[in-house]
């Protein structure tokens, strides 16, 4: 099956782009990445997608994550939605703030598991589903997410995730259900509790359990 799994080197591809060619560990240099992809350009979801992508742009770029999206038209297309783009997310005028990838061939799409054979175009060609790569400064895959064409995607939990994926990246924590920036985090299973005490100065507090088993255990970083 094409595509890749979480942990493995992302494809150092090269395309053509709104920027020009690009070849992708260049392009992301030592930052983080996020790549997500879009069935097709002057499409109603994907619109609304890439406006609220615009509008939080600063936000991936305050956690030195780098964005480019990926549709099935041409680049002359897609700096022509772009305009849409922008037009719909009340900043008409203005650059849209990140590259797209131009898949006219389906190439990349193929390559990186993103078809969604429930979703054709008008000549009954697969479209590409939603999905969102974040990649790490390793150019390792970090996160996978997959979206059904007829689905528009949260970027907000999109931020979110990267926050834990950047903290635990740096921490021997896990981030538990609904977590966001400041709420406690999970001490993980495999340190011990005198490591815990050492690592965390703010103190860790273990829950009481049925089983008798002492697991949870919970800090603040």
């Amino acid at each position: 099956m094409p595509g890749i799994l979480l942990g493995d080197v992302f494809p150092n591809f090269e395309a053509d782009t709104t920027i020009g060619k690009i070849k992708f560990h260049d392009f992301l240099g030592d930052s983080w990445g996020i790549l997500f992809s879009h069935p097709r350009d002057f499409t109603p979801v994907c619109t609304t997608e890439l406006a609220c992508a615009a509008k939080v742009a600063d936000k991936f770029k305050k956690r030195n994550v780098k964005m480019i999206a990926l549709s099935l038209d041409s680049v002359e297309d897609h700096h022509k939605w772009s305009k849409d783009v922008m037009a719909f997310g009340d900043c008409a005028g203005s650059p849209l703030p990140y590259p797209i990838i131009a898949d006219e061939n389906r190439e990349l799409s193929v390559k990186l598991g993103m078809l969604d054979p429930d979703e054709t175009d008008k000549d009954g060609m697969p479209l590409t589903a939603r999905c969102v790569f974040v990649i790490g400064p390793d150019k390792k895959m970090k996160l996978s997410l997959l979206y059904p064409a007829t689905t528009g995607r949260n970027f907000d939990e999109i931020i979110r995730v990267i926050d834990s994926l950047q903290l635990t990246a740096q921490k021997k924590v896990a981030t538990p259900v609904d977590w966001k920036p400041g709420d406690k985090v999970m001490v993980i299973p495999t340190l011990s509790d005198a490591e815990a005490e050492k690592l965390f100065p703010n103190g860790v507090t273990t829950t009481e359990l049925p089983s008798g088993k002492k697991y949870l255990r919970q800090t603040q970083i």
